[in-house]
C-alpha cells in the first residue's frame, strides 16, 4: 500500500531538461513535484479525472521512455519502433492508473525532502514520505543528470524500476513474447 503511495510520487518526480543537475536544483524539482501531487490530491477531482492529472504528472516530471524500456527489459532491443511506442504510450496509462489509484489515501499526507548527493550518473534526492495516519518511509529519487527527470525511486530499500520490471517481463511471458500481446493487456488493465 506504502509502496504504490509512494510509487505515485516517485514515479512523477522531474521536469525540464538540465544537463549537470545540481544537487540544489534536483532538491528544488523533487520539491515542485511533490507540490504538485498535493495539489493535484486535495483538488477534489473525481477517480478518472485525478488518473488524468497524474498521467499529466508523470510525462512532465518521470523519464517515462526509459522507465519503459527498462521495465520491457531485453525484448526492448528487438520491439519495432512502432512496437515500442505504442508500448510505452500503453505503459504510461497502465502506471498512471496503477499509482494513481492510490491517491485518495495519500490526502493529508506529505514529503520532506531531506538532502541530496550525487551519484555517477544521478542526484539523488532523500525524502521521507508520510502518508496521512501512517509512520513516515525513506525515499530516494534517482533523478537523471542528463535530462533532470526521475527515471527510479528507491522506497524503503525496494527499487521501484526493478519491481516495474518483474511485472511487465512477467506479463510479456504470459502473452508469449509479443510486445503487441503486451501493449494489448496494459491498455486492457488501464
Amino acid at each position: 500500500m506504502l509502496a504504490g503511495l509512494t510509487g505515485t510520487a516517485v514515479l512523477a518526480t522531474l521536469s525540464g531538461p538540465a544537463l549537470a543537475l545540481t544537487e540544489d536544483q534536483a532538491v528544488s524539482y523533487v520539491q515542485s513535484m511533490a507540490a504538485d501531487i498535493e495539489k493535484t490530491i486535495n483538488s477534489g477531482r473525481s477517480d478518472a479525472q485525478m488518473y488524468k492529472a497524474f498521467e499529466q504528472l508523470l510525462n512532465q516530471y518521470a523519464d517515462m521512455d526509459t522507465i519503459a524500456r527498462f521495465a520491457l527489459g531485453p525484448a526492448a532491443r528487438s520491439a519495432s519502433s512502432g512496437e515500442l511506442s505504442a508500448y510505452t504510450a500503453a505503459f504510461r496509462t497502465y502506471l498512471s492508473k496503477k499509482y494513481g489509484a492510490r491517491f485518495r489515501e495519500f490526502i493529508g499526507g506529505d514529503i520532506q525532502v531531506q538532502g541530496a548527493r550525487k551519484d555517477k550518473r544521478a542526484v539523488i534526492v532523500s525524502a521521507r514520505a508520510k502518508p496521512r495516519g501512517q509512520s513516515a518511509v525513506a525515499v530516494d529519487f534517482h533523478v537523471s543528470d542528463r535530462n533532470g527527470k526521475v527515471f527510479n525511486v528507491i522506497l524503503e530499500g525496494v527499487n521501484l524500476l526493478t519491481t516495474e520490471r518483474t511485472e511487465i517481463t512477467s506479463l510479456l511471458d504470459q502473452q508469449g513474447g509479443s510486445i503487441s500481446n503486451l501493449t494489448a493487456e496494459l491498455k486492457r488493465r488501464s
